[in-house]
């Protein structure tokens, strides 16, 4: 074989070897699904009215501690310990899960204009600490709890703990995922209500 056919041949030879390398998760395979949060109450389509930047609801993302700063499910397995559920992935951090979902639920209130943090634009402030969300062992229930911090346009800051549980949830993603996303929905409409 000539010089020039085998250069020609090796190149893409080469050229896809890097490319696998770059879509590979962790070292190993793909996981088979990755699970989100999908909220029940959904904002119309169209163009929202203009807005005043003082009228703006920013929702921030929820501060969490490192057992839930990953894509994995969390499991509590005792009041000391934590573990993950085998081969179950979020598609982003449970945190940006909840936040997009509340954003969602309060724009579809419709009673003020909402934007995520990453727009900075808003007179009243919605973030927190993102407690829980994943599997309790001990009790084989879904649990989300989260500390609200609204933060109004007065300097007035007012705090509220949630919690939802779903009870009787079987240890696999796909059930605990589905669980997981009835409870925040749940947990979404009581911030809202909150929220006002």
């Amino acid at each position: 074989m000539s010089k020039a056919k085998l250069l020609r041949w090796a190149v893409p030879v080469v050229l896809m070897t890097a490319l696998g390398a770059c879509v590979s998760i962790g070292g190993g395979k793909a996981p088979a699904q990755l699970y989100t949060l999908t909220a029940d109450a959904k904002a119309p389509s169209g163009t929202q009215a203009a807005f005043k930047p003082a009228d703006t609801l920013v929702v921030a993302e929820p501060d969490t501690d490192r057992g839930l700063a990953t894509a994995r499910m969390a499991v509590q397995v005792s009041p000391t310990a934590i573990a993950y559920m085998k081969e179950a992935f979020w598609v982003e951090r449970p945190a940006r899960l909840l936040r997009n979902l509340l954003a969602e639920d309060l724009r579809a209130t419709g009673k003020r204009p909402v934007t995520l943090d990453e727009d900075g634009i808003g007179a009243t402030r919605l973030d927190g600490r993102l407690l829980a969300m994943g599997y309790d062992a001990k009790s084989h229930s879904a649990v989300i709890r989260y500390d609200a911090v609204l933060h109004h346009a007065n300097g007035e800051v007012t705090m509220h703990r949630f919690e939802v549980t779903e009870p009787d949830v079987s240890p696999n993603g796909g059930d605990l995922a589905q669980a997981l996303n009835r409870a925040a929905n749940t947990l979404a409409g009581q911030v809202a209500e909150w929220v006002g």
